[in-house]
């Protein structure tokens, strides 16, 4: 039986996960691989503290070039996050001939081209199953189960930790700061929670997602995001009454003409009113789902775990299979993704402002005489028709107004909003929200 030995970067959480996987199913892996299957060194920073499970001695190290100077691991499964340090690895790691398996899908959607390139230059692979909906095999099934299709649009729940967050404040009618508190009271959160809350980790992913489903080259930082910060309790209050439930949501939807012909890609990273009794309207905690419409294939969609020690390492050690046996390989030339000799899709993103929808908003304001005419004029001189108005007898002086709307488009409702945060009467920002199904 060939052998086949592992080195692991990053001895967190998923990698733990992973090297439980490795070492207390290595039958169960060898039997799918056909191969003795060996991992052989791990290295991080922390050599010290308790991961719970017990490893040979030797095998923990603080020093990649460990891993980087052994000439017999031939596949490295790098673990660690951010753009730093975790780059310079990467690239050595493949400059020595090492296939990668990585989680880290800030690395790829910042430099997934230098990344790539060069691992065709050496002719090794990389894998990334894990990047996107960790447990949830989203790469695979876009970039290869749907490979019939053309892919129409994905509506995906891509943040474990925001879908936390808002699926605790509509069960306890509770404000974003307390839940956010109590989020990384219970390790749902990050200390600094930014890259999740502000939506730049769902946008690093749908940029993935984006370039494997629709052929787009594009920066993430260029999808327009908008954070789960300014949504509070009111707006779930609300949104039960109306029969929606919130979510971050990741969208990428293929606009066509008006001959069919697909010319324009939507993308954006928002809070959505989800129409309550749809799929994603349903998954709550830390759960990830992805709703795929392909022109064959009409709509699928894919729920699991987003996060955690063994979900994720689930998908990780499916890439080590995959790697070993020979179908990354295959899948890696075949696709040949971010390679800058290869061709763009003809399809142009669509420019935040053209795009069209229905809104929410919210409009905190002094309760006095005229103030829904006033609102209304905004509106109706923005070319912005009203669906439903809402407003609550109240015994305070502060009160919220809720308008839903006809289909418009981002333009007209930021210029709305911008006239209406305008008003004596408003003593807020506007809160806006789009409204799927």
């Amino acid at each position: 039986m060939k052998t086949i030995k592992v080195g692991l970067v990053g001895f967190g959480t998923i990698g733990t996960g992973v090297a439980k996987l490795l070492l207390l199913e290595k039958e169960r892996i060898c039997k799918r691989t056909g191969c003795d299957v060996q991992l052989v060194k791990i290295v991080d920073l922390d050599t010290t503290r308790d991961r719970g499970i017990q490893l040979p001695e030797g095998m923990l190290s603080a020093d990649y070039h460990d891993i980087l100077n052994d000439p017999e691991i031939s596949l490295v499964v790098q673990l660690i996050g951010g753009t730093g340090v975790e780059r310079t690895i990467m690239l050595e790691m493949i400059e020595a001939g090492k296939n990668i398996v990585t989680a880290n899908k800030a690395l790829l959607a910042t430099y997934g081209e230098e990344i790539f390139c060069a691992a065709r230059k050496k002719g090794v692979s990389v894998a990334f199953e894990a990047a996107v909906g960790g447990g949830i095999p989203i790469i695979a099934a876009i970039s290869e189960s749907l490979a019939a299709n053309e892919i129409e649009s994905i509506h995906a729940i891509l943040n474990g930790t925001c879908n936390f967050i808002l699926s605790n404040m509509e069960e306890h009618g509770s404000d974003y700061a307390p839940t956010l508190k109590e989020a990384q009271r219970l390790g749902f959160a990050e200390a600094n929670p930014a890259m999740d809350v502000e939506g730049s980790d769902t946008a690093q992913k749908l940029s993935i997602l984006s370039h494997i489903a629709f052929g787009v080259h594009l920066d993430w930082k260029d999808i327009p995001k908008v954070g789960i910060e300014t949504v509070s309790g009111t707006d779930f209050r609300y949104a039960k009454l109306l029969g929606y439930s919130i979510k971050l949501l990741a969208i990428a939807n293929r606009l066509r003409s008006e001959n069919g012909a697909p010319d324009k890609l939507e993308l954006s990273v928002c809070p959505t009113m989800v129409k309550k009794g749809s799929p994603i309207a349903a998954v709550s905690g830390a759960y990830n789902a992805v709703s795929v419409i392909g022109d064959a294939v009409e709509h699928s969609f894919y729920y699991g775990k987003g996060a955690g020690e063994l979900p994720t390492a689930s998908a990780v050690v499916a890439d080590v299979i995959d790697t070993i046996v020979g179908r990354t390989k295959i899948t890696f030339d075949t696709l040949d993704l971010w390679n800058p000799e290869k061709p763009a899709e003809n399809i142009e993103i669509a420019k935040a402002a053209d795009v069209t929808g229905r809104y929410y908003l919210r409009v905190m304001v002094e309760d006095r005489l005229g103030v829904i005419a006033d609102l209304a004029d905004i509106l109706s001189k923005a070319g912005i028709s009203i669906c439903s108005c809402v407003q609550e007898n109240s015994n305070d002086n502060i009160i919220p107004i809720i308008i839903m709307t006809h289909e418009t488009t981002e333009g007209a409702i930021l210029g709305a909003i911008g006239s209406i945060n305008q008003l004596d009467c408003v003593v807020n920002e506007t809160v806006r929200m789009r409204i799927y199904g």
